[in-house]
């Protein structure tokens, strides 16, 4: 495993990472959830991260279970705030007050006493930015977190903190990114890196497209996420007849390259040295040391054109809105 600075941070963090989107939330059992993240340091995996929603707080408590019988120094461990967490319309955004309360609230069910980094899960436009930024603020202050980050964030949003925060508060940017969704190599990815933060992918194996496993033209396998209505939710996003084609064309490339599909995708996205991690998901222990494989690849120039080739106009690449997030900025 090799490990990239998080941006302006002293954190170095792999380059796989292990998410809990729509595994750990409920999805998978107690026992397999353990297993994969027992997988996860054996790989030398050592970035973890979660949201205070997935699942409404079931998977930083199952993180919490497990990850709290290991030395604190031993991973770096990062979690989110925006969405709802009851049926309180206040119950949700990014207000001082709800930063305050379900920082403390996440550190309950994780078990412990600060996060590596603590996340906007989007931007919220009701509130002054200037409100958030000083909510953030205050909580690495108070040593809550080490580090703030956001997700989903438009570049105006991103400029907007910035020019209030200045240029050491926000470390990480995490985009939607992969062969499939391009998107934010438009914008976002140079204006992190003009201003010191790394990009932190989720989605790096388009939900499980990118492994080859949904084919054009067939019923989705039994057993896999798109045949569970709980975790095909942002399913229209990356599936359909022209990316699960284009992914076929992928094949035989990746196998003339000696490596699976989902290696040559994770490899692709860690070409780009403004990403520090791809955050990738696992239901089975196997799937973490496949996922992990794909730090240290590197892909030649006559690769990557081929890749290009044969992903032609499938994938996103102009910036697109992401699910849940909102335009416009408010100031005091």
């Amino acid at each position: 495993m090799r490990y990239r600075k998080l941006g302006s941070s002293d954190l170095e963090v792999s380059e796989i990472s292990l998410g809990s989107w729509l595994t750990y939330s409920g999805g998978i059992e107690a026992d397999t959830t353990r297993a994969c993240t027992e997988a996860a340091f054996d790989a030398g995996i050592n970035f973890f991260d979660t949201a205070n929603v997935y699942g409404q707080g079931v998977a930083e408590a199952a993180w919490g279970e497990i990850l709290s019988t290991r030395p604190r120094d031993s991973y770096i461990l990062a979690t989110k705030v925006y969405f709802p967490m009851s049926d309180d319309p206040a119950d949700q955004g990014l207000s001082p007050q709800q930063i305050a309360q379900q920082i403390d609230a996440s550190l309950t069910r994780l078990k412990t006493d600060y996060v590596d980094l603590y996340q906007a899960h989007r931007f919220d436009p009701s509130v002054p930015v200037e409100d958030t930024v000083e909510a953030f603020r205050q909580v690495v202050e108070q040593g809550k977190a080490r580090y703030i980050g956001f997700s989903e964030w438009t570049p105006e949003q991103v400029q907007a903190a910035i020019d209030i925060a200045g240029p050491d508060l926000f470390v990480s940017s995490q985009p939607q990114y992969s062969m499939l969704w391009q998107a934010p190599e438009a914008e976002i990815f140079a204006l992190c890196a003009a201003n010191g933060i790394s990009q932190i992918v989720w989605s790096p194996l388009a939900q499980g497209v990118l492994t080859g496993k949904y084919k054009p033209g067939r019923p989705v396998p039994e057993g896999s996420r798109f045949a569970s209505a709980d975790m095909a939710v942002s399913q229209d996003l990356v599936y359909s007849d022209t990316t699960l084609e284009a992914v076929q064309r992928l094949v035989p490339i990746a196998e003339e390259a000696g490596m699976s599909l989902p290696t040559l995708a994770l490899a692709w996205i860690l070409r780009r040295t403004e990403v520090a991690s791809a955050i990738t998901g696992a239901s089975r222990p196997e799937q973490v040391h496949a996922n992990a494989a794909a730090s240290g690849v590197e892909l030649s120039g006559d690769l990557l054109t081929a890749v290009e080739q044969a992903l032609a106009d499938a994938p996103v690449t102009e910036p697109v809105l992401a699910p849940g997030a909102q335009a416009g900025i408010t100031h005091r």
